[in-house]
């Protein structure tokens, strides 16, 4: 058999000149005029909610005991029974055990009733609260009944959110943002650039492996909730009594809400690598009209359900996070749920893109500058949202180096920076590849090698033999057409 190499594209010499400096630094600047206007009228800078009062005042000392310890926080929390501990001067329990909502006029309260009876001294108040962006908070504080004493209250030592439950609720967090962009952004890829690439196993490896990981990532963040929120231990997780709890919360029925739509996920995934993809590998339309209707309808309707399916996902995040806290909610929760999807899009799609040139189909041109147009129409929308974004949490230049979240911002926005520096340079050398004529040249440092042939089984050869022999011709044609692969320099300058 005689297989002819594919068409490829010489590897040009691309030297961007001053314009295209200049032009990059225009939009670097037109960001910094931009975030100087957004910065300059908002709120401080908040990450988390913060207790703002309490009564009985932090220090202070009261004639006689209180009926009730009320805490005040500056937005949104969730306290389930128990989370305000009253410890008298023994150490023993001073409270009912009985958590109340008492917001009103403007702010957020909660409360829990003492006990009758309480004899004077110091008294230690110990609570734990789950912010409004699912993070959790705590803290302590003494009062005095009569005079101060010496108390032995013990305040526990790591708080909710440390330890090993920490880094492994961060580690699922995380874990989920990945499959989330490989997920939805290797979709978008196949549906949007190449739909040759439904056929790859390495892009079906990919976005199936974003689905899986994101699908663990979402059990183990909803397991690990329950110790996260109580400053518990891993062994906690299993807890059902608290489980339930966690599951009325809020980022609770997010979560559980991220996996019904990723069940519905995984019906996506099956049709685009199975019905999708055997349409986009040319098999036979026929003259049956009910079959071009179908055809249609999976041309149509696959790319409306996975993007209906990817809000979906992206909402169960902007929902239950600093989004939906905080000031114009309802502008900040599709503004989050957009910055979100245009990440997906990017960098899924940029991985998506380096498998297929790594192990997948050939890559056209025309695929290649679908995705150059996408990859900086996302880095707009990322700019635009992060900006208003950073806006609500910062409000101002002071909280930029007063506050660690101001901090870490200016590094984000350097890194950033930077990033879209190198993408620029990326996109005019992978532009002139893809739009560069000519043939596909024989590389000089690629010997010419001929196929190594393996005999066809004889009459007397063994199923084992047989096997092997069939095992050896698959690896030889594999190798056959990775040294072709290989040997297209405009495919290996595209990676």
């Amino acid at each position: 058999m005689t297989t002819t190499a594919p068409r490829a594209l010489p590897r040009p010499t691309v030297r961007p000149g001053p314009h295209r400096l200049s032009g990059l630094l225009g939009v670097l600047g037109l960001l910094g005029v931009l975030s100087a206007l957004l910065l300059g009228g908002a709120a401080p800078a908040a990450a988390h909610a913060t207790l703002t009062g309490s009564d009985p005042a932090r220090g202070a000392v009261v004639d006689e005991a209180p009926r009730q310890v009320t805490l005040t926080f500056s937005e949104s929390v969730s306290l389930a029974d128990g989370a305000i501990r009253v410890l008298a001067p023994d150490g023993g329990r001073a409270d009912t055990g009985r958590v109340r909502d008492l917001s009103g006029g403007g702010e957020v309260r909660h409360g829990t009733g003492l006990r009758d009876g309480l004899p004077d001294g110091t008294y230690t108040v110990v609570w734990k609260a789950v912010s409004a962006d699912s993070h959790p908070i705590s803290g302590a504080f003494t009062f005095s009944v009569g005079a101060p004493s010496q108390t032995s209250a013990a305040v526990p030592e790591e708080e909710p959110g440390g330890g090993t439950v920490g880094v492994l609720h961060d580690i699922a967090r995380y874990a989920a943002y990945t499959g989330f962009v490989l997920l939805v952004g290797g979709a978008a890829f196949v549906l949007g650039c190449l739909p040759a690439a439904a056929r790859a196993r390495a892009v079906r490896r990919l976005v199936v492996g974003g689905w899986v990981t994101l699908t663990a990532a979402t059990v183990a963040a909803l397991l690990l909730r329950v110790p996260y929120t109580g400053a518990g231990g891993p062994g906690d997780m299993l807890d059902t009594g608290a489980l339930r709890t966690v599951l009325e919360t809020r980022t609770g029925t997010a979560l559980v809400s991220r996996l019904l739509l990723l069940a519905a996920a995984g019906l996506f995934v099956s049709l685009l690598f199975g019905a999708y993809a055997r349409r986009s590998g040319g098999e036979p339309a026929g003259g049956d009209r009910g079959d071009r209707r179908d055809r249609r309808g999976l041309v149509i309707g696959l790319p409306a359900g996975g993007a209906a399916v990817a809000v979906g996902l992206a909402a169960t995040w902007a929902a239950a996070e600093h989004a939906s806290t905080g000031p114009q909610t309802a502008v900040a929760v599709p503004a989050d749920i957009v910055h979100l999807l245009a990440v997906a899009v990017w960098l899924g799609g940029l991985a998506a893109l380096l498998a297929a040139l790594r192990w997948g189909p050939a890559v056209d041109g025309e695929a290649v500058r679908r995705f150059s147009r996408t990859a900086p129409a996302c880095v707009a929308v990322l700019a635009a949202t992060g900006l208003y974004q950073s806006w609500r949490q910062v409000g101002g230049w002071e909280a930029l180096t007063s506050t660690s979240y101001g901090r870490l911002l200016l590094v984000k926005i350097a890194l950033v920076a930077l990033l879209l520096g190198v993408a620029r340079f990326s996109r005019l050398h992978t532009a002139a590849l893809a739009d560069a004529p000519g043939e596909k040249p024989v590389p000089e440092t690629e010997p010419v090698t001929e196929p190594v042939s393996v005999p066809e089984p004889g009459p007397n050869v063994t199923p084992e033999r047989a096997a092997q022999l069939a095992r050896q011709r698959a690896a030889v044609e594999t190798a056959r057409r990775r040294r072709e692969r290989d040997a297209d320099p405009a495919r290996a300058g595209l990676r």
